[in-house]
């Protein structure tokens, strides 16, 4: 089974999520059957570990990891793909 994750840096105010889970919105819409979850490096539930722990529960084993990140500072070059090496250590 393979899922979708949207990963962005997250905020303190819940309102910053509501554009992220827009985009999960509008891919599901254009195909119902698609898995799309959101996830966030920090400051906002859940985090990418979190979100792929949950689908691996959920049977999923092909997961593709889509940044949504603005800018290519230090998370999006560092921090990244240190989790995504971690997840793919994690689950093989």
């Amino acid at each position: 089974m393979q899922a979708t994750l949207l990963f962005a840096h997250g905020s303190r105010d819940p309102a910053w999520r509501i554009p992220m889970e827009n985009v999960a919105r509008c891919m599901v819409k254009l195909d119902p059957n698609a898995l799309v979850r959101c996830a966030y490096l920090e400051l906002t539930e859940p985090d990418l570990p979190t979100a792929v722990a949950e689908l691996s529960a959920l049977g999923v084993d092909n997961f593709t990891v889509v940044p949504m990140f603005l800018g290519v500072g230090k998370h999006a070059r560092e921090d990244m793909p240190s989790l995504i090496r971690q997840l793919r250590t994690d689950y093989p």
